[in-house]
């Protein structure tokens, strides 16, 4: 049996995708996106209840940031305490969302056809910067 770290943060180096999601976390407007999805999320009134929609979302974006499929998501979710730290889902007794999770997820917002507000809110925050994405 081998001892965890305790939740201590021993790792004092800094490294470039650490800093891309401290970045994202301050400028993605979180709030108003959740706030799109929020009336087409399932309540979860029967069986096991839902995953929260930030947590999802962070882990949407995550994909799609790095390229990974949904079984490369849900295995980087439990290889990373990156993600899982940007993601929400921090300590020992946090349910960790599957790759049919990760699926259901993506099909919800393509069901409601969600990407098209979704990065006119990103890019209405962009632009208040100065900035565009397409």
């Amino acid at each position: 049996m081998k001892q965890t770290d305790l939740g201590l943060n021993l790792s004092t180096k800094r490294t470039r995708k650490r800093e891309f999601l401290d970045e994202m976390n301050c400028v993605v407007p979180w709030s108003q996106l959740i706030a799109l999805i929020e009336p087409h999320y399932p309540k979860g009134k029967t069986g096991r209840p839902p995953m929260g929609i930030a947590t999802m979302l962070r882990i949407h974006f995550m994909q799609q940031w790095f390229g990974l499929s949904d079984p490369a998501m849900e295995e980087a979710l439990h290889d990373m305490p990156l993600y899982r730290e940007f993601a929400g889902l921090e300590g020992p007794m946090r349910r960790l969302p599957d790759e049919s999770t990760i699926l259901r997820f993506r099909h919800l917002l393509e069901k409601h056809e969600l990407a098209t507000p979704i990065l006119a809110t990103v890019n209405a925050v962009l632009q208040q910067h100065g900035l565009m994405l397409k």
